[in-house]
């Protein structure tokens, strides 16, 4: 934040304006205009450049300028950081720099600047760089790089730590013993800073890498430095003492170990040594081979060590510390014992040398012109011996340049110096140098000289008050002290006194004397001393003379004056004679002559002049400053006096610095006071519309203050406001007045009317109404909803959610609540400014919901054999989710063969329950649930029981048969309730006549079931009986059979008959074991319809020689009655066994029952369970334009299931299946649905921009709308016109966005996109942003150029092309469907072929029973039906009105024509009319159809939504088709002349396994029959039949269990059982509508079929409906009986012929005074049996009166005239209006019925 000022000054008062670069500031919210200058907000540097403040009056204008010039700041960046090395490394800084170019850089360690020395240097061109070479300990620290910039600066650091880096060995290796050819690795690790280098020797010598030594070396991350010596085939030169030195700038480190290679020993040749005297030596005896004995060292013979300064150390090394030549010198022997008495020796010389030695010395000093000799002697040491000169570290090159002469003999050396001078001042140093050192010492010489003057003092003047300088400079070594005293007075100097040294005076360091300010006592003597110890003082006096300039002693500083008075200025002036006064007011010199407002007069007083300035008035303008100059030869003296010229105030400058809600912030600026203090301010305020006599005031404003707070104003109000300034003069005029207008408050008052209501178990809806008005303090934009939980163990914290408004009443609602729990809601409204109070809680509960958790602890105890305890606990009280009301308890039984058994349920209040009256020995499944108001809760884990043993059931079946003259056969069955294990089955046999009183008993194992009794007497009867057991006891017994031993035996048959029941694709053996004398045949046999077909052995069938029918790979084909018949010469025998065979059930019909948000509610009606009872249902479902899947497996016992969890607004499919034991069934028809939503929509009403300014833009994201799903994604993209690239903006937000650094005057583009899950929604426009003045831009216009002919004709000729493409392309893609069609066709009629070859042989099978026809699965995947019929229509001329179509044409048996057209859904194999195509892709089951276009129009896409439909086939070919027929006329003015009647037919699904003998591949009957369907139908209907429009008017599939649907009659009597509608009815409408004429005119020309004539053989074809209307029974009554051949399933459906169509119920008679019920059916047929399920075909009939006489129908075969009766088809809900007189329109209008409306169940 930076403020320019520019603070103006007059009246009235200026207007200012601001101007940047010659041209006025732009509008920008970050630049300011106040009172007191320019203020500008987040500075860039794009805001450099000249700005001018121009203020301007009435009376003119005044400019100032100035250059702002906005750099960037300085950011300092030093590198490395934090950096640990060693000691003597060599470190280099760098501090980068980022900003303005202009900055310097200073370096500081310690926070103490850093001096270049010879360690450390600074470099670079801003010395940016900081080297540091061989570091030492002290460079350790923190180091910090500072950049600065005309008063800005910038730093960074870096922390420096610097370890002693000397290499230290951390790890190395052993003495070892090797043998030749043994490899051997030496390692050797040290460490250091920096890391330190490796190097190798063995005794004394480098180890240099070669084929024998493979060395290597390598640094680890922390710094270490390891090294390897390999020796991979060892000699014995090989051995000896081993050394690795580790070096790096900071030192050395070593380490030695000795390697012993076995060997014979031997010493390595030794070279001679040369010791200094007074060191230390060592000496090595280098013995290579092992093992030995000893070494010794020997000299002069004797055996060392012989004194204290030597030592044999045990590897043979010897040392002599402190050497000295006699004593040490000389040759030593090396002796190495190598066996007893045997020695090998190595001789080496050790010479000694001395070092020199330099005898201490001193240098005297001396002084200039004086001779100085200096001697070094070196007093020991071997010659020779060189001896030089240094002075200061240089070497000193003696000659008249140095005046230095150097003298050296044998051991010294002297330095002479003829004249001593200063210049040799300085170190002196010798050295001397031999073979051993050089040795040095150093001595310093001092030169002195006495003082004496360089420049002497002289006389001088000094001006009073100016700066005198007394010089005085003097020389000498040392240097010099210089004292100057002072003697008062001009006469001879009396006494000297030192002068004292203040601030005003001081010594300079040439020794001058300084006075800053001369004074009137400085003048007089002043004396110059100056010493140095050498000679003697110095010293010089001079005289100091004070000269007087012109100077005012006295006049006013400050003065008053009143405005129009007079006023008079004095001034005093003193000085040096003569002396002139000038009077100035500001810069201008005043003349009295020329402005007579002005009068100067002049009078002398002494050495002083009085001047006297009247002004006569004072005005305003006076107010300056006044000046009077007294000047004479040595100077000028100015007084300044400062006149106030009082007045009463100006008006302040009044600005708003801030508004609030109820409050604003006022500023003032009081540009003139009046020259008078202020002493307050008043401050007047009123509402905008009222006057100022309504003012609020508020007075006695500090003078100190320059702002003030108005409280306490009303929010979003409009005020004025104006203010007074006063000073001890009088009060201002009124300030400007401003008009202000306040912010919104937060709303004072809550939202009132709150109510809440409970929807759901997790659902609360919240009503209410917005604040009352005066407490709104704004526009209420929204409502925050705040709800917490009131229950046990809740937080208390509320969860807000927010809406926007929408009105005065308002409705939420809360979801995602907690089940049955109570919630405390408040409500809270806001506007811009904030939210308001929220209102009172107001509590309420969810409704109650299923416990989601099952009672816990659940246990079973079996008591007895039919008796079981249930004992459980509640549920946790958290998952009751409301009251409990009980429990339920359900179990079913589970039979041995897998079968459930009846699902059975107990109710209680109890946590036990006792279940009675079990099955003994049975398991059982029980489950528990908790049940609440709402219903049930989760089940609990199914928990297995078996109730215990008790005594068996009788045997189900017992049979005797004798099998030879002493002998009888006993079979049984086992008993149906076994009550247990069967342990054995015992038989007795008693003869009634023998006498003896008990039976015989015989035992049988559990796995016979027949026993042979011998021993017994031919010709006598036995009663034989059995019982079975268990560990209970002997059970009940069987029935008692008799028999009689026989010779001759008739064929019997010990099998039983019965019903089994297997799954399907198992094998079977059905039993018939048989006795009998002759042995008898077998003969197994299958029934079907009327006869009995004989069972032959194939692949699939096989009878063993026991009797026994195996069949293998059962399907459901295989089930029924099969006959075994044992036959011989003396008789036979049967049994009957009934097959059943379990299939996988059918598909269940799914629909969708409800949807949210997030959820689907389906429900389901379970087709056939295939024999088996169902054990589940598998739901799968995914997203609609994926194939991803979810699996959800639900209860058997569930027929609806709800789906959470999903997205908002997204299409599902959905699909499901049943299992039973067998497996899984078909699955059903995908169905889809779409949760509610939809995507965001922009509102037409909001504003897209905000506000738009130069540079920025604001945008209204308030405007979209989610469509009920959560906005999660909001975009952004813009770009100027005329250009391509587009800026992409993310928002997060969904309040406001502003788009920042657009361009001045620039059209732009916008497009915006906002997503939720269900979709995008977009929305484009255009905005302009406004010139730098604020002025807006007009619309870009396209400029006409060259090219516009040319996109003229582009224009014109791009849409011809396009449609001449299309018409082409629409002409290639109907010949490709056309043939496309054409091969459909083949291939259906093949597959029709195939399907009525294979269904023949089927039908020729008699089954038991009544007839069944086959249920064909047919997916029915369009909704169009085709009607077509070229052949049949014919023209209307225009000479005829109608063409009128008599009854009598009906009876013409020539020429048919196909009029009354055929229309059927049928299976191929069995009729040859054609079907319609029937789409059903856009109707959802459950829901009304619309129209959805984004569907997806590929063949698999429609497939996935067909509907099925089941039809069934007639048992014999000659069965009547099942039609859908229409008929058309046309109605004219003679009277009705048109008929139509539409009916179909569909069979109910037989779901008994009987009915599944002609099943045709469950898995792929759909997708087959589909296909054969549309292309057979589609190719057929295009050939024979005519276009009629149809529209889907109504569609839904019920979810009621019921097994009959009527249509049109509610008397049960009046309906049909074998043509009854499937189990799970559906109902779709849709409405039908030949070509309609409008007038009589256009009647002319209409297409009518021509009419059919019915024959013989046609009428056995028709439908039954048409054969009971009145003319089809005339018809059928005149052909006497033409179908003969009935076959009987035709025979049961012809009997429908008897029951009468009511049309009462479903159609209003027409005149009762005419017209009588039309009444339909036969005489003599006999009725139906009421066992059957029924249901009703709709009767499409309409009884219409003609011109002439009522239409009547008779209800017997006679008495019925046709001519006297019309009869025209219509739909249930009748076309035609119902009584004459709307009768009597149509006729007038000649308008036929044209439309019809088609059920289809």
């Amino acid at each position: 934040l930076i403020e320019l000022p520019c603070i103006a000054g007059g009246y009235p008062s200026p207007t200012v304006r601001w101007l940047k670069d010659g041209r006025p500031l732009p509008s920008d919210a970050r630049w300011t205009r106040r009172l007191t200058g320019l203020t500008i907000s987040d500075l860039r540097q794009e805001d450099s450049g000249s700005y001018a403040c121009e203020v301007t009056n009435s009376f003119g204008s005044k400019e100032v300028s100035g250059q702002l010039h906005v750099i960037d700041p300085l950011r300092v960046t030093l590198s490395p950081k934090n950096m640990k090395t060693g000691i003597s490394s060599t470190l280099f800084f760098t501090c980068t720099v980022e900003g303005s170019p202009e900055y310097t850089v200073t370096w500081y360690r310690n926070t103490e600047p850093i001096v270049p020395d010879q360690h450390i240097s600074i470099q670079g061109q801003h010395n940016d760089t900081l080297q540091i070479t061989a570091a030492q300990k002290f460079h350790s620290g923190a180091y910090q790089c500072f950049a600065s910039r005309k008063g800005h600066t910038a730093q960074d650091f870096s922390i420096i730590l610097l370890e002693d880096g000397t290499p230290r060995i951390v790890s190395s290796f052993s003495e070892r013993v090797v043998n030749p050819g043994e490899p051997f690795s030496l390692m050797c690790a040290a460490k250091g800073a920096p890391p330190p280098s490796i190097t190798w020797t063995l005794d004394e010598e480098s180890v240099v890498r070669d084929s024998t030594y493979k060395t290597s070396q390598y640094t680890l991350s922390d710094g270490l430095t390891v090294s390897h010596v390999n020796v991979s085939s060892p000699l014995i030169r090989d051995g000896g003492v081993y050394r690795c030195v580790a070096r790096n700038s900071a030192g050395s480190a070593e380490y030695q170990a000795r390697i012993n290679v076995r060997g014979p020993p031997r010493i390595r040749p030794m070279r001679d040594i040369t010791a200094v005297a007074g060191r230390n030596t060592y000496i090595t005896c280098r013995v290579i081979g092992y093992p030995y004995y000893s070494i010794k060292w020997l000299k002069d013979g004797m055996q060392l060590p012989d004194n204290h300064r030597q030592v044999v150390f045990e590897n043979g090394t010897l040392r002599l510390t402190d050497v000295q030549k006699g004593a040490d010198e000389g040759t030593y022997l090396c002796s190495v014992l190598i066996q007893p008495q045997v020695s090998i020796n190595q001789t080496v010389h050790v010479t000694v040398k001395v070092p020199p030695l330099i005898q201490p010395f001193d240098i005297p000093s001396t002084s200039v012109g004086k001779l100085m000799y200096i001697a070094c002697v070196v007093s020991s040491g071997d010659m020779p011996i060189r001896i030089t000169w240094h002075k200061d570290g240089q070497l000193i090159v003696p000659g008249s340049a140095s005046g230095v002469a150097i003298e050296t003999k044998e051991f010294m050396s002297s330095l002479q110096i003829s004249k001593v001078t200063l210049k040799h001042n300085g170190n002196y140093t010798c050295i001397a140098s031999n073979a051993a050192a050089n040795v040095s010492w150093e001595r310093q010489l001092i030169v002195t000289v006495p003082p004496r003057f360089v420049v002497q003092p002289n006389n001088q003047d000094c001006i009073y008050g100016k700066a005198g300088v007394l010089n005085c400079s003097v020389d000498g070594y040392p240097p010099p002290k210089v004292m100057w005293k002072h003697a008062k007075g001009v006469g001879n100097p009396q006494q000297y006194h030192p002068v004292p040294l203040t601030g005003r005076i001081q010594i300079m360091s040439n020794g001058s004397l300084l006075i800053r300010h001369v004074l009137e006592d400085d003048r007089g003597y002043y004396l110059c001393q100056a010493s140095n110890g050498v000679g003697s003082d110095i010293s010089k006096s001079m005289i100091l003379t004070v000269k007087i300039p012109a100077m005012i002693t006295s006049h006013p500083n400050t003065t008053m004056a009143r405005k129009g008075q007079t006023k008079e200025l004095n001034c005093t002036a003193r000085g040096e004679q003569p002396i002139i006064i000038r009077w100035e007011r500001g810069d201008t010199v005043i003349d009295a002559e020329r402005n007579p407002r002005y009068s100067i007069t002049i009078n002398k007083k002494g050495d002083e002049v009085i001047s006297t300035l009247k002004l006569n008035p004072a005005e305003r303008g006076d107010s300056v400053f006044f000046s009077c100059h007294a000047i004479n030869s040595y100077g000028e003296g100015r007084g300044l006096i400062q006149l106030t010229v009082q007045e009463p105030p100006d008006p302040p400058e009044l600005e708003v610095r801030e508004v609030k809600d109820r409050s604003m912030n006022l500023r003032w600026i009081q540009r003139f006071d009046g020259n008078s203090i202020i002493t307050s301010y008043d401050i007047e305020y009123k509402n905008k519309s009222d006057s100022w006599d309504h003012m609020y005031t508020t007075r006695n404003i500090s003078p100190t203050n320059n702002q003030a707070n108005i409280v306490e104003l009303h929010p979003a109000c409009v005020y004025s406001i104006r203010m007074y300034s006063y000073n001890k003069i009088g009060r201002s005029l009124p300030s400007k007045e401003l008009t202000i207008s306040t912010e919104e408050a937060p709303p004072d008052g809550p939202p009132m009317d709150v109510v809440l209501q409970p929807m759901t178990s997790q659902s609360i809806r919240v009503t209410w109404r917005a604040p009352k008005k005066e407490l709104q303090n704004g526009v209420i934009r929204g409502y925050q909803i705040g709800y917490r939980e009131n229950g046990p163990g809740s937080n208390g914290q509320y969860s807000i959610v927010e809406m926007k408004a929408t009105g005065d009443s308002e409705v939420y609602t809360l979801d995602n609540l907690k089940k049955f729990a109570q919630y405390g809601v408040v409500v809270q409204a806001f506007n811009r400014a904030g939210t308001g109070p929220s209102s009172t809680e107001i509590n309420a509960t969810t409704l109650e919901d299923v416990p989601s958790e099952p009672p816990q602890n659940v246990r079973a105890i079996s008591v007895t054999s039919d008796e079981a305890v249930i004992t459980w606990s509640e549920p946790p009280r958290m998952t009751l989710h409301g009251v409990l009301k009980g429990y339920r308890v359900v179990f079913w039984s589970l039979f041995p063969d897998g079968e459930w058994g009846e699902m059975q349920n107990i109710t209680t209040t109890r946590e036990q329950v006792e279940l009675r009256g079990l099955e003994k020995f049975t398991n059982y499944s029980v489950q528990v649930l908790a049940y609440t108001q709402a219903g049930d809760g989760v089940r609990s884990n199914v928990l297995y029981i078996q109730t215990r043993e008790d005594l068996p059931g009788q045997p189900a079946g017992i049979k005797a048969v004798p099998s030879s003259p002493s002998s009888v056969v006993v079979s049984w069955l086992p008993p149906l309730k076994p009550n247990g294990v069967i342990r054995k089955y015992t038989i007795y046999c008693s003869s009634p006549g023998s006498g003896q009183p008990a039976p015989s008993e015989y035992e049988a194992n559990p796995e016979m079931l027949f026993y042979r009794i011998t021993h017994l007497s031919r010709g006598k009867q036995y009663q034989i009986w059995a019982a079975a057991v268990t560990t209970a006891g002997r059970g009940n017994i069987s029935a008692k059979v008799t028999v009689e031993p026989a010779g001759k035996v008739p064929a019997k048959i010990l099998s039983f008959g019965g019903t089994v029941t297997t799954p399907w694709m198992k094998e079977v053996r059905l039993p018939c074991s048989s006795v009998g004398e002759p042995a008898p045949t077998i003969k197994w046999t299958k029934d079907s319809d009327d006869s009995a077909i004989p069972v032959t052995a194939d692949s699939q069938r096989q009878i063993l020689s026991n009797g026994t029918l195996v069949l293998r790979s059962v399907k459901a084909e295989d089930s029924g009655y099969y006959t075994c018949t044992a036959t011989n010469t003396l008789g036979f025998d049967t049994i009957i066994v009934n097959l059943v065979v379990q299939v996988p059930p059918d598909q269940p019909r799914l629909t969708v029952s409800t949807t949210s948000t997030s959820s689907i509610t389906l429900a389901w009606i379970p087709g056939d369970n295939g024999g088996s009872s169902i054990r589940g249902f598998v739901l799968q479902y995914s997203v609609d334009n994926t194939e991803e899947w979810r699996d959800v497996f639900i209860s058997s016992s569930e027929r609806s299931f709800r789906l959470d969890n999903l997205r908002c607004g997204t299409w599902y499919k959905v699909k499901l299946a049943a299992k039973n034991s067998v497996g899984s069934g078909r699955i059903s028809e995908i169905i889809e649905a779409k949760t509610h939503g939809r995507e965001p929509v922009f509102n037409k009403e909001q504003p897209l921009l905000t506000h738009i300014n130069s540079t920025h833009a604001g945008l209204n994201l308030q405007g979209w709308t989610s469509g009920g799903c959560p906005i999660t994604d909001l975009m952004l993209d813009f770009r100027p016109k005329g250009t391509w690239a587009w800026q992409s903006l993310k928002a997060n937000s969904t309040n406001q966005l502003f788009l920042s650094e657009l361009r001045e005057a620039t059209w732009y583009e916008l497009k915006m996109k906002a997503c939720n899950s269900a979709g995008c929604g977009n929305q484009t426009s255009q905005f302009a942003t406004t010139d730098y003045d604020g002025s807006t831009i007009p619309p870009i216009k396209s400029a006409r150029g060259e090219g516009d002919d040319v996109k003229k004709l582009f224009s014109i000729g791009s849409p011809v092309i396009l449609v001449t493409l299309g018409v082409a392309l629409l002409f290639i893609i109907r010949k490709k469907r056309k043939e496309k069609r054409l091969k459909r066709l083949r291939d259906a009629k093949s597959l029709a072929e195939m399907l009525i070859s294979k269904n023949n042989r089927s039908i020729d099978t008699p089954v038991k029973g009544p007839p069944q026809g086959p249920r064909l699965h047919i997916d029915i995947p369009r909704v169009q039906l085709l009607i077509e019929d070229k052949e049949g229509i014919k023209q209307i001329g225009e000479d005829k009105a109608a063409v009128p179509v008599t009854d009598t044409e009906f009876s013409q048996s020539v020429n048919p024509q196909n009029f009354c057209t055929g229309v059927s859904l049928h299976h191929q194999a069995l009729i040859q009319n054609s079907g319609p195509l029937i789409d059903m892709s856009d109707i959802r089951p459950g829901t009304n159809p619309v129209s959805r276009k984004s569907i997806k129009s590929a063949h698999s896409s429609r497939n996935r939504y067909s509907s099925q439909w089941t039809l069934s086939r007639p048992s014999q070919s000659t069965a009547s088709a099942r039609t859908l027929t229409s008929d058309w006329r046309t109605m004219g003015s003679h009277g009705i002349t048109a008929t139509e009647s539409d009916s179909y037919s569909a069979s109910l699904s037989q779901d008994t396994d009987k009915g599944r003998n002609s099943m045709v591949s469950t898995e792929s009957a759909s997708s087959t029959y589909e296909e054969l369907a549309r292309a057979y139908e589609h190719a057929k209907l295009e050939e024979h039949l005519q276009h009629a429009k149809f529209t889907i008017t109504e569609c839904f599939i019920s979810d009621s269990s019921s097994d009959q649907m009527t249509t049109g009659t509610n008397d049960p009597a009046d309906s049909m059982t074998s043509l009854s509608t499937p189990s799970e009815p559906g109902i779709c409408r849709f409405t039908a509508s030949p070509p309609k004429p409008q007038d009589y005119d256009r009647g002319k020309n209409v297409a009518v079929p021509i009419p059919h004539r019915a024959n013989k053989s046609e009428f056995c074809n028709l439908p039954l409906y048409m054969k009971a209307d009145p003319f089809f029974r005339k018809q059928g009554d005149s052909l006497h009986d033409p179908c003969p051949a009935v076959p009987p399933r035709e025979a049961s459906i012809r009997s429908l012929t008897q029951r009468a169509y009511h049309t009462q119920g479903r159609h209003k008679t027409l005149d009762p005074a005419k017209q009588q019920a039309l009444t339909l059916g036969h005489s003599g047929l006999g009725s139906l049996g009421a066992s059957s399920g029924t249901s009703t075909l709709p009767q499409r009939t309409l009884t219409m009166p003609s011109s002439n006489n009522a239409a009547t129908a008779s209800t017997s075969s006679t008495g019925s005239n046709p001519t006297n009766s019309n009869k025209v088809g219509g739909s249930r809900d009748s076309l035609l209006e119902s009584s004459s007189s709307a009768l009597g329109r149509l006729q007038k209008q000649s308008v036929g019925a044209y439309s019809k409306s088609y059920t289809l169940v």
